[in-house]
């Protein structure tokens, strides 16, 4: 260091201020969410929209959202962001299906996979009992969604599935709206959006 230059150390009181990265993840979530639930409620074809849609938000933001909430000590938001990211990966890779080895995936073995999502975001949603009611409503509509999508798989019956669609709607369409609201309250300083 050059004699005479002034550094500023800083103090045992400074404290470095991370973004929050549970928007990102939240929008991720959400708006993957909705476009993949216009398909199941019959109003959009399965394609390569929903497809990509999926692997760059739904899959990538949510893990990157993931990776630091973890780092930020929110095992939570961690736990969350990067298991559903990595289901938007999973389900990518199930309905392209890249291997010529392994069976294309049925409705017995999707209706179980899809219950194993129901399981854990049941348990995830016990945990937003303690967050705020916008989260709970996300995690509760994502619930019902995983439960009817089982159902419908397990059965075959189209009317399950389509109102599973409206579900997963209503719980995307709540997702963009905590991390919308998130930003917005953290940009005002203020509430401006409930949650």
């Amino acid at each position: 260091m050059e004699r005479g230059a002034i550094v500023s150390e800083p103090t045992v009181t400074e404290q470095h201020k991370h973004a929050n990265p549970g928007p990102l993840g939240l929008l991720g979530f959400g708006m993957t969410t909705v476009l993949l639930n216009l398909h199941n409620a019959g109003i959009l074809e399965l394609s390569v929209v929903i497809v990509a849609m999926g692997f760059a938000l739904g899959g990538t933001a949510q893990i990157i959202a993931g990776v630091f909430e973890f780092k930020f000590g929110n095992t939570f938001g961690g736990t969350a962001f990067t298991a559903y990211g990595l289901f938007w990966w999973s389900l990518i890779f199930i309905w392209t299906n890249p291997t010529e080895a392994i069976p294309a995936a049925d409705e017995k073995s999707m209706g179980f996979y899809l219950l194993l999502w129901a399981i854990f975001t049941l348990f995830m949603f016990i945990g937003t009992l303690k967050h705020n009611r916008a989260t709970q409503v996300v995690f509760g509509t994502l619930t019902l969604l995983f439960i009817c999508l089982s159902i419908g798989d397990f059965s075959g019956a189209e009317a399950v599935k389509t109102v599973a669609g409206w579900i997963g709607i209503v719980c995307g369409a709540s997702a963009i709206y905590n991390a919308m609201g998130q930003v917005v309250n953290g940009e005002y300083g203020k509430k401006v959006f409930p949650l």
